[in-house]
């Protein structure tokens, strides 16, 4: 080395200095890169991406060839730049040891590492992608060196006793696609984005939570005479309806209103027609989750179903569309407005039935009352009191204060409620 020129010397301790930032960016940008976003680019057929993917697949691998590569310029860098201090500090080998420690750490620290490293975090497929083709001849290269620096390491751990590491597992759990699913608000609308968090949550959701209960089911009651069948099944909403003796328990069948058309416009309508049309009644337990029941429907080729509790008793019946409603939302613009259970009052407040589910309030208004008990408002304002109230009573439930507007039959019909976590807010802004 004393013979070559000195700025011979400082052009071959440049390029160790580029080689050390190239390894030290290489293993930010491969280490950074999204693993789906790049098997979707594999997928797709970018060349590069499959290089990378390919390289890592197996990363103890990968790493080795970078530290390898990395810490043999960075050591050749070291020893260069004492040859030069000494060159240029003939006498003062001490002192020239000593500045060309301190000027290496420096300059290694600044364009080495944390300049290329920042660079690559920032734009990982940009760097990693022309890198994997140089990774990918140094694999083959560095082979013996990778083999024998792996294992020793596996001897050292062994050593310790410590296990080997678990395979890598790419899979998300559906708490982690909904973390993805919220920060993608910029990349993905917002209507698609409750969509798929609607799907993530179905699992979390069971029948009884969404049915129509029991009170609310509108059917044709085969006791009545033909008059008063016939009209009831004019005026009726829905195009299916259930049909039942008496009684919902005693139901008889699932009826689509084109199928009653030969009952209405006969000369001499019988009940045998609507009993003939009707399809077999479908029931399903009350705790079963929501993609449960859409892969039975699905199954099936069905549509509605009675939920029975665990004594068999009907406790309300869970449509195919109330389904899609939880993944896509109510088909509705304003849900507020339109929800004939709930109405806004000037003063901000709203006046709710009883029979209102919690759910829907809470998806209408965008509130949090608990959900982990009852399932109606009603419900949760007798659990909350463990009595039957008198009108006008108010309780606090978290940041919400209701006030019993209406009792009839042992059960509140309606209430106002102000969400006062809101208003405070509202009041702060306004501040």
């Amino acid at each position: 080395m004393n013979e070559f020129p000195i700025g011979l010397l400082f052009a071959i301790l440049g390029l160790l200095l580029l080689l050390s930032a190239f390894f030290s960016s290489s293993e930010t940008g491969m280490m950074s890169l999204n693993r789906y976003r790049l098997k979707h680019l594999a997928n797709e057929g970018h060349r590069s991406a499959r290089l990378a993917s390919k390289l890592l697949e197996e990363p103890e691998r990968l790493i080795s060839v970078i530290l390898i590569g990395n810490n043999l310029v960075n050591i050749a860098a070291a020893s260069l730049s004492t040859i030069i201090a000494i060159r240029l500090l003939p006498g003062r080998e001490d002192l020239a040891v000593g500045i060309a420690t301190l000027l290496l750490t420096l300059v290694v620290l600044i364009f080495s590492e944390v300049t290329p490293k920042t660079l690559a975090q920032r734009h990982p497929e940009r760097i990693s992608f022309p890198a994997s083709y140089i990774l990918r001849v140094l694999s083959s290269v560095l082979s013996p060196a990778v083999w024998l620096v792996n294992g020793i390491v596996r001897g050292v751990f062994w050593l310790l006793r410590v296990g080997k590491h678990s395979s890598n597992d790419d899979s998300l759990s559906p708490e982690e696609l909904k973390t993805i699913v919220n920060e993608s608000s910029s990349t993905l609308p917002e209507e698609r984005q409750s969509m798929l968090l609607g799907i993530l949550e179905l699992e979390n959701v069971t029948v009884d939570d969404i049915m129509v209960p029991r009170n609310e089911v509108r059917g044709v009651d085969l006791e009545d005479n033909i008059e008063e069948i016939a009209a009831k099944i004019r005026t009726i909403e829905y195009t299916r309806f259930p049909l039942y003796k008496g009684d919902l328990d005693k139901v008889i069948g699932i009826m689509h209103i084109r199928d009653a058309a030969e009952f209405l416009y006969a000369d001499e309508p019988s009940k045998v027609m609507l009993t003939k049309a009707a399809k077999d009644p479908y029931f399903v337990p009350e705790n079963t989750p929501l993609h449960t029941q859409l892969i039975n429907y699905q199954d099936q080729q069905l549509r509605m179903a009675f939920v029975v509790d665990e004594y068999g008793d009907i406790q309300g019946l869970v449509t195919l569309e109330d389904i899609l409603e939880e993944i896509v939302g109510e088909f509705t613009t304003d849900i507020a407005n339109s929800n004939k259970e709930i109405h806004p009052q000037r003063d901000g407040s709203f006046v709710i039935d009883g029979t209102a589910s919690i759910r829907d309030i809470n998806r209408a208004l965008e509130w949090e009352l608990p959900t982990d008990g009852p399932k109606t408002l009603n419900g949760l304002i007798l659990e909350h009191i463990e009595d039957i109230p008198d009108a006008n009573v108010s309780i606090k439930i978290a940041s919400y204060l209701i006030e019993i507007l209406q009792i009839k039959d042992n059960a509140v019909t309606a209430a106002r409620i102000r969400n006062l976590g809101r208003a405070r807010s509202t009041v702060d802004n306004i501040l």
